[in-house]
């Protein structure tokens, strides 16, 4: 059971650096290239702005949502507008307070340091990042025992962008230091439209109007997703007809991949299928369907059921999981209330 764990862990976070990889060589560099939240765009830029006006740095930002939305593309974009150096870090490489202080006391005036899964910082590291966020200076403890004494070092004024996809496992000091706290949503069809059709054009891939709807509508409204899925497609036209990318070819290339209309890949109707036809639609809870469908069950929360509940074919009930209505009519299948109608 542990080696399936760390086998998830390790194949969870490969998966993780190849889609970031990805993501950074389509990156935007700008608001205007920046498609979608538009609302969270507007407001970090009127932040900005007062910033610069005032000639302060800027507030600490706190980024949370489901992975693959743009935050991290999103504190580059804030670092280019207020013409800031960057510094990217993530919450597990971290470990020690004597790993945040050797960066703390390399930032210079104005510089943005970047937390990517900050909630995953320990709590020594945490309590030490407090005076930093709020004073600009860093407390550090000379010697041991009776003779121990404070050493506190002033800072340069610099700004944390954190991100998160679990923004509930942040300690509430911590979320309360942050004066900008924004949730990024999924996309709509049309604003994944607009960043498939330019990252084609920065793959310089021949692409018509239909295409880049069919994977827009298959991108789950994220755009890490449909960046992925554009990238699979050129790949599967480049052997199979070395042409322009067509609709036909779309949907032969995405059903190979076993990602159906709405998004669905083999995982995600595996654990549908398990819920309905296994325990009669549930309730059932998340250890048991970990076991049905042999997958981890931190993978399960994270990465699979997010989706699933957002489109309403997954309900959340305190006795566990169960298939909605939709989750049976898009399968296939007859709802077990339906069934009994008919024997009536």
């Amino acid at each position: 059971m542990v080696n399936n764990k760390i086998k998830a862990k390790n194949k969870n976070e490969s998966e993780k650096k190849e889609e970031e990889i990805l993501f950074t060589s389509l990156r935007v560099a700008s608001w205007g290239e920046f498609a979608g939240q538009k609302n969270i765009k507007e407001a970090i830029r009127i932040a900005i702005a007062a910033a610069k006006k005032r000639k302060e740095s800027l507030e600490h930002i706190l980024l949370y949502g489901p992975p693959g939305l743009g935050k991290t593309t999103l504190s580059h974009i804030i670092a280019k507008e207020m013409g800031s150096n960057i510094r990217v870090t993530s919450g597990p490489a971290i470990e020690r307070a004597g790993d945040l202080a050797s960066i703390l006391t390399n930032l210079e005036e104005g510089d943005i340091l970047f937390i990517d899964e900050i909630h995953r910082l320990n709590k020594v590291v945490e309590e030490t990042l407090y005076p930093a966020m709020e004073d600009y200076a860093l407390d550090i403890i000379m010697g041991k025992g009776p003779s121990a004494r404070t050493l506190r070092l002033d800072l340069p004024r610099f700004t944390i962008i954190g991100a998160t996809t679990r923004i509930g496992l942040l300690s509430a000091p911590l979320r309360d230091r942050f004066g900008v706290v924004h949730r990024l949503n999924f996309y709509a069809p049309d604003e994944l439209e607009n960043i498939i059709l330019n990252a084609a054009g920065k793959l310089k891939v021949p692409i018509d109007k239909e295409s880049v709807l069919e994977i827009a509508r298959r991108s789950r409204g994220t755009p890490r997703i449909g960046l992925k899925l554009l990238k699979r497609v050129r790949d599967f036209v480049e052997v199979k007809s070395k042409g322009k990318i067509t609709k036909p070819l779309v949907k032969e290339a995405l059903n190979m991949l076993e990602i159906d209309e709405i998004g669905l890949d083999g995982i995600d109707r595996k654990l549908i299928k398990s819920i309905i036809e296994k325990h009669a639609g549930g309730p059932v809870g998340v250890e048991t369907i970990a076991s049905t469908i042999s997958e981890d069950i931190g993978t399960i929360e994270d990465v699979i059921e997010p989706y699933l509940l957002q489109i309403g074919f997954l309900k959340k009930t305190p006795r566990g999981r169960t298939a909605t209505r939709q989750a049976y009519k898009h399968l296939g299948l007859v709802h077990g209330e339906n069934k009994q109608e008919k024997l009536l």
